[in-house]
């Protein structure tokens, strides 16, 4: 069974950044495609970002691209999101999810394991 720790969440202002940790145990992520989901209050869970386990590629929701890296390092079981110029609307839960398989997909359906999520609140 695949369990995540997500962490990195915090409050920031406008303009900051926080990069958000997810790592795996139980099992490596070596050839799992992993995405990252946020989910505001009283909002559906959306895709962030995924990153492919085949070779690497990575996959951004409109919202965020030119403002946040996702990246992994299989030895250390870890994926990273690192999000730059946070804005308010990028207030959320944000949760760590892997596939069964190396393709990336951004559907949240695609998806079978997840973390626990880390709140990310940007304030003004």
């Amino acid at each position: 069974q695949k369990q995540f720790v997500e962490s990195g969440g915090a409050l920031v202002q406008p303009g900051g950044s926080l990069r958000l940790s997810c790592v795996a145990s139980g099992s490596t992520l070596d050839y799992d495609a992993i995405g990252w989901f946020r989910q505001a209050p009283g909002k559906e869970r959306e895709g962030v970002s995924c990153i492919s386990g085949i070779d690497g590629s990575t996959y951004y929701v409109d919202s965020v691209k030119g403002r946040f890296t996702i990246s992994r390092d299989n030895a250390k079981r870890a994926v990273y999101l690192q999000m730059n110029n946070l804005k308010p609307e990028d207030t959320a839960v944000y949760y760590c999810a892997a596939r069964d398989g190396p393709v990336a997909r951004m559907e949240r359906s695609q998806y079978r394991y997840w973390g626990q999520g880390t709140q990310v609140t940007v304030f003004s």
